[in-house]
């Protein structure tokens, strides 16, 4: 049998990886004496104690929610959307002469950030009931719990499942020229009563389409929300991206042309406009209404009597819940295990026993913040130095879904309170979009958790801490 010097080289290297390694599940479980983890590990109890989320301002989105969603553990949710209408962006648009509507749409397209971003809930077996109104005034309050007033008539419905992932399409039309068919990303599109828009936008005078603070005072703007009794299913929500350009109501309408007989015209009125608050470019003019309806669930009971002891407590998106944890060994640490240097310490957050499962799976992300002295939301020092680094994602949050758990990396923060060079005015677990870390309660995500609590038999909340005891 002959080898060549490259069979040769093969057939010593793999002699060698055998003879080193009697165990091959061992291979790459070694940790490097320099870089392991020194000290004693003491796990110490968190508290925990589920907190109602306040409203917040729903100005500036990075995308906006639409839709209602039966959770058999956290009851209702529903998500409306007060979006107001511009004209089109040249301010110049005349709609020529005998214009006649052929057809009135409103484009809703659903966020491409993130697969993860685009919708929460069920694909599959429900079906959504989306009706739209007029609003009776401007959009100037944001607060997600505010109701927007609208006008009780029906201008436009649309009926069937939602498609997150599916691009579909559609007409592109051409002044003078044949209609194409082209591909649009994934969309609602909802039709709009012909008549009404004809009397109220088609029929308008050019002067009207000047400004658009001239044209939103006339219209107001749309009103979209689920109708809980015509739709089917569990139920989700869908989350859309307003920018001027992306979500718009699409006008087709015929008008005369001296030279060629009757042109058939497309024009695009947009949904929200871009403003500057507080030196940041915003998108105005899109306000959402965000409610939930506990009653009878686990999660009010809880919400009744928070100080009880549970198995589990609640995270949920939309504004909804967050839980305020504590930590009451910290506070006599020093006299309990001496002065001590904290090498490492994790929180350890795990996911109660069967509670992720289709179409409520748990959250992607969690966020993990503190209260100061006047208890407004800032960021733990933690976060802050993993976020100034090159590896943010190191300081934790991120949803495992092999061992059902999350963990935040809190070393700092837990020296800190140790040394009593900060005080623990509220801690606190809330959920989080995959990709923006919110301190906040947030209305981009429409996502839940249930956790074990402080008092959990099994799957409880802990703080490994790793430290060495100093002189």
């Amino acid at each position: 049998m002959k080898f060549t010097k490259q069979d040769l080289l093969t057939l010593l290297i793999g002699l060698f990886l055998f003879a080193s390694c009697k165990n091959p599940d061992g291979v790459g479980l070694d940790v490097d004496p320099g870089t392991a983890i020194q000290g004693t590990l003491v796990t110490s109890d968190v508290k925990t104690q589920i907190v109602e989320e306040p409203a917040v301002s729903t100005l500036g989105l990075v995308r906006y929610p639409l839709g209602y969603m039966k959770d058999p553990i956290f009851g209702e949710t529903e998500a409306g959307l007060a979006m107001t209408l511009y004209p089109p962006q040249t301010l110049t648009h005349d709609f020529g002469t005998s214009p006649v509507l052929d057809s009135a749409i409103l484009v809703l397209k659903i966020d491409t950030t993130s697969t993860l971003t685009k919708f929460y809930g069920d694909t599959i077996n429900s079906k959504y009931s989306i009706d739209v109104y007029q609003l009776t005034n401007t959009v100037t309050d944001y607060k997600s719990s505010t109701v927007q007033a609208h006008n009780s008539t029906l201008l436009g419905n649309y009926n069937g499942k939602i498609f997150p992932n599916t691009k579909g399409k559609v007409y592109n039309i051409i002044a003078g020229k044949p209609d194409t068919l082209i591909t649009a990303p994934a969309q609602i599109r909802v039709p709009l009563n012909r008549t009404f828009i004809q009397d109220n936008i088609v029929s308008l005078a050019a002067s009207s389409l000047t400004s658009n603070a001239k044209f939103a005072d006339y219209f107001k703007g749309l009103y979209a929300q689920v109708n809980k009794t015509s739709s089917t299913g569990p139920g989700g929500i869908a989350f859309l991206k307003f920018s001027g350009t992306d979500s718009y109501v699409q006008l087709v309408y015929r008008k005369t042309n001296t030279t060629s007989g009757i042109d058939t015209v497309s024009v695009n009125f947009p949904l929200g406009a871009l403003a500057s608050v507080n030196s940041t470019s915003v998108i105005s003019g899109i306000a959402a209404n965000i409610k939930h309806n506990r009653t009878g669930t686990p999660v009010q009971a809880q919400i009744d009597a928070p100080t009880a002891s549970y198995q589990v407590t609640y995270l949920q998106g939309l504004v909804g819940l967050k839980t305020k944890i504590s930590f009451p060994d910290l506070v006599n640490f020093t006299n309990t295990y001496g002065k001590a240097i904290v090498n490492k310490a994790e929180l350890v957050v795990e996911l109660g026993a069967g509670t992720s499962s289709y179409p409520f799976l748990a959250s992607q992300r969690l966020s993990l913040y503190r209260w100061d002295i006047a208890e407004q939301p800032i960021n733990i020092s933690d976060y802050t130095s993993y976020a100034n680094s090159s590896t943010p994602a190191l300081f934790g949050g991120y949803f495992d879904s092999i061992k059902n758990r999350y963990i935040f990396n809190v070393t700092n923060y837990v020296q800190t309170l140790i040394n009593k060079r900060e005080t623990d005015y509220g801690t606190f677990l809330a959920p989080t979009s995959l990709t923006e870390f919110q301190v906040a309660p947030t209305a981009t995500s429409a996502e839940r958790a249930i956790i074990g609590a402080g008092t959990s038999t099994t799957n409880k909340i802990k703080l490994n801490i790793y430290y060495t005891k100093i002189n």
